[in-house]
């Protein structure tokens, strides 16, 4: 059995590999793959084996949330939409908060500035020193997400970016704390050296802008995971709504995801089909260019079947409903969009291996280090600042966002334009194609037919031509007659 679930509080490539690993693990588990931009997994298990209860278990004991993914029917195409505009709104007012105290702080922590007086000379340390703290705490607190993920999954065995973000600007707010202490200290005792010391070394402005930064990035990533499910959503939109159903011998309009198999379903002129089918009285032209690339409506008589999404043009119609909800062939594309979005490229399996490890290392080093300045004898200042540095600038969020981002833009761009794209190997592929063999001509035209040329036997005046034609023409319901394009001034049907 494949099923899909849905993974909560994933910030990294190292976070998605970590999960993967775990779930691996479970006995009966086949295959699985998880995606950090979508924030979802999907495992291949035997049902014999183990169950979803377990899988989620093993999620959760590697410090994550899981729950299993719900297909949302066509009509709720929106919530999605609406759930990333309100992450995108919440990273927003983060990074304004951080940006609105980040300023400040960094303008009082900039040696050489012009300052206030009382937040100037050693006599005012303390204050110079307390005021950089009060002006770093609204950043943390907003930015807390950054510390309730990252010890909670470095206490599990996990470490992720979140962790290298946690434990960077708690060692510069702890060392800051420290520092305001031994300025007191000093002030007490009337060692001028060690406070003059202590006031520059002090690290608030290093968690702030930590924090800030990092708050940034992510932002512009939520920003571009919005964007990227646009084409998902817009195929969803296609679908009505509703459904005009005839029911014991009475038309009602429900909500299409109450349609039956077997149900009979009436469309009108103008209207969009809900679900598959297969007409049983009735006949029109039918627009299927949204998820054929015909750009002739199609003629459709009883016996012929019909597409969900596709719009009715003239004609009155009654079908039968064959498939329906997650059948629908609207249904199944949107499925293979989703799918394809959700696969690894070998690229992308490549950076998951190297950043599950990635972060345990970078931590090990940041402590070698450290430890290095301290044994060379240099101050615990130069050699905290240095193991903080590493900590900060191997975050490891473009090598596992980097590819999944590319491969949800380029699927999603090619729903747009009409081109599915299987799965991400085959995106990635695609640079090595030499020749594109298409069908037929429709395939690659603007798929609006009209005229473009008027040629008259001798004797035969253009306009007259056209006035004859468009007199015939004006009572016609084929598609033809509905796309033509005549000169201003022409009867036309359109």
């Amino acid at each position: 059995m494949k099923q899909k679930f849905d993974v909560t509080g994933m910030t990294c490539s190292a976070c998605s590999a970590h999960v993967e690993k775990a779930v691996s693990k479970v006995e009966g588990v086949r295959a699985v793959t998880v995606n950090l931009l979508s924030n979802n997994m999907a495992v291949e298990y035997d049902e014999a084996a183990v169950d979803a209860p377990q899988i989620i278990h093993a999620v959760e004991d590697a410090g994550y949330g899981a729950s299993v993914h719900s297909a949302q029917p066509a009509r709720q195409a929106q919530k999605p939409v609406d759930h990333v505009q309100e992450e995108i709104s919440n990273m927003r007012f983060r990074l304004v908060v951080s940006f609105l105290f980040m300023i400040p702080l960094m303008y009082v922590s900039m040696a050489g500035l012009p300052l206030p007086h009382w937040l100037h000379g050693n006599a005012n340390a303390v204050s110079f020193a307390f005021t950089q703290f009060l002006l770093t705490l609204p950043i943390l607190y907003v930015n807390r997400k950054y510390y309730k993920v990252g010890f909670k999954t470095l206490f599990k065995g996990s470490p992720n970016m979140d962790s290298l973000i946690a434990i960077g600007s708690t060692a510069a707010m702890v060392y800051g704390i420290i520092a305001i202490y031994m300025i007191g200290y000093g002030l007490g005792h009337g060692d001028s050296e060690m406070v003059s010391r202590y006031s520059m070394d002090l690290y608030f402005e290093s968690a702030a802008m930590i924090l800030a930064l990092i708050t940034l990035g992510k932002y512009l990533e939520t920003r571009s995971k919005g964007k990227t499910s646009e084409a998902i959503t817009k195929l969803m939109d296609l679908a009505p709504k509703t459904a005009l159903v005839e029911r014991g011998g009475t038309e009602i309009e429900i909500p299409v995801e109450e349609v039956a198999v077997g149900d009979m379903v009436i469309v009108k002129p103008g209207q969009s089909i809900p679900v598959d089918g297969e007409i049983a009285e009735g006949s029109s032209a039918v627009d299927e260019s949204a998820l054929t690339g015909e750009s002739i409506p199609v003629e459709k008589h009883p016996g012929d079947r019909v597409i969900a999404a596709t719009i009715n043009k003239s004609g009155w119609f009654k079908f039968r409903a064959t498939k329906v909800g997650g059948d629908t062939t609207l249904a199944q594309i949107i499925a293979l969009v989703e799918d394809a979005a959700n696969s690894k490229a070998p690229i992308a399996k490549l950076a998951d291996k190297v950043s599950g490890i990635f972060v345990p290392v970078v931590i090990g080093i940041a402590v070698l280090a450290a430890a290095a300045w301290l044994v060379a004898g240099y101050s615990v200042e130069f050699a905290l600042s240095t193991g903080i540095a590493v900590l900060v600038i191997s975050c490891p969020c473009a090598l596992g966002l980097a590819t999944p981002v590319a491969i949800m833009v380029g699927t999603g761009k090619g729903a747009e334009n009409g081109i599915l794209i299987k799965s991400a190997e085959a995106l990635e592929t695609a640079h090595t194609i030499n020749t594109v063999v298409l069908d037929k001509t429709g395939t690659i035209t603007e798929g609006k037919p009209r005229v473009t040329d008027l040629v008259t036997a001798p004797g035969v005046e253009e306009d007259l031509l056209l006035s004859a034609a468009a007199s015939i023409e004006k009572p016609s319901e084929h598609p033809l007659a509905l796309r033509r394009r005549l000169p201003v001034g022409f009867c036309s049907a359109a």
